[in-house]
Order: C-alpha cells, then structure tokens, then sequence
C-alpha cells in the first residue's frame, strides 16, 4: 500500500485550475494523486490526453481493482464514482447520483480518508455546487491535511467557499500557494 494520497475535486473552473497545479507537482512525488472533476459522460475523458502532455507525472484514467501507484495521477472516468479501498486499491461504482454528481467529490474524498487516515491531503478548488465540502470535513476529521482554493481567487468560489462553511480549520490558499505546498517536502 502507498504511503498515503492527495485527492483533489474540482468543477467549474477546474481545468484552468488543474491546468496550473498538476503541471507544477514534481517528477519525483511519491503520493498518488487521484482528481474528481465534474464532466459531463458524453464528453468521454479528454482529460487524461489533456494532462498527459501537461504534467511530470504519469495520468491515467483510473480502472476498477487497479492498486494505486505513487508519482501517479488518477482522473475519475466520466459517469463513475471514485473510491479508494482500504488496501490501497481503486473501486469504480455506478451507483446515484451524490450531490447531483457522477463521480462526485464527496465519495473519492471520504472513502480515501477512511484508507488513509493522516496521510490525505485534500484539495477543493473552483466550482458551482457543494460537493466536496462533507469530504474535507471527511479528511480533516480523520487527521489528514484539508485545504481549499481561496474562495475569493476562485474562478467560481461556491464549492470552496461551502467546504470552507464544513472545516473551518481548512487551509485557505491561492493557486500558487497550493503548487508551490506541493512542491515542498511536508506534502511528500
């Protein structure tokens, strides 16, 4: 099992957000980095292809049973949750909707903070509804490091602004503030 996770869940906005953070975490990084941003499932996950060319790290849509690989980012496959299994494993589900959302950033979130514990961070940036914000609550509650896209440099500040509501205790950050977090050895 890897040494803990970074979990990151994004909506509107997102791409411009992920465009900038993922690109910036280094080649030798030694969490796995699993991403939930809300795409419609018609649109199929361009977003692997997108930030395939971008970043240092390995991405990859993620795939049932798969083990999670450190240095390795996860996007969710359109229309499917992501969760994390206790032994460090993917499981992809089809059940309802949450919070209007599939994959919806509440599930990757709380199912990860259940596997990993203190060793989570969680990242809520840009987007439109409140998903996320039970799920840092999630991760906060169990000891791992929460933080949030400062509500007011998001492009779209409801989502961190709710997650802000859920875990005050959150740390507020602009973009750069969070690349530059993950470029420092705490996030290792």
């Amino acid at each position: 099992m890897t040494v803990g996770a970074i979990v990151i869940g994004t909506s509107a906005g997102g791409v411009q957000a992920l465009s900038r953070i993922l690109p910036g975490i280094p080649v030798d990084f030694p969490r796995p980095v699993l991403v939930v941003i809300h795409v419609p499932a018609r649109r199929g996950n361009a977003l692997v292809e997108l930030f395939g060319n971008k970043c240092k790290l390995p991405v990859k849509e993620a795939e049932d049973k798969e083990p999670l690989e450190p240095g390795t980012v996860y996007f969710a496959p359109p229309d499917y949750h992501l969760l994390v299994e206790r032994d460090g494993t993917i499981a992809l589900s089809s059940d309802e909707l949450v919070n209007h959302s599939r994959p919806a950033i509440d599930v990757l979130f709380e199912t990860a903070a259940d596997a990993f514990g203190a060793a989570l961070t969680g990242i809520v940036l840009t987007g439109a509804n409140h998903d996320g914000a039970s799920g840092l609550k999630a991760v906060g509650e169990g000891g791992g490091m929460a933080i949030i896209e400062d509500p007011a440099s998001a492009e779209v500040p409801t989502m961190p602004a709710a997650a802000l509501q859920a875990w005050p205790p959150a740390r507020v950050m602009n973009i750069d503030q969070i690349i530059a977090f993950l470029q420092e050895p705490a996030a290792r």
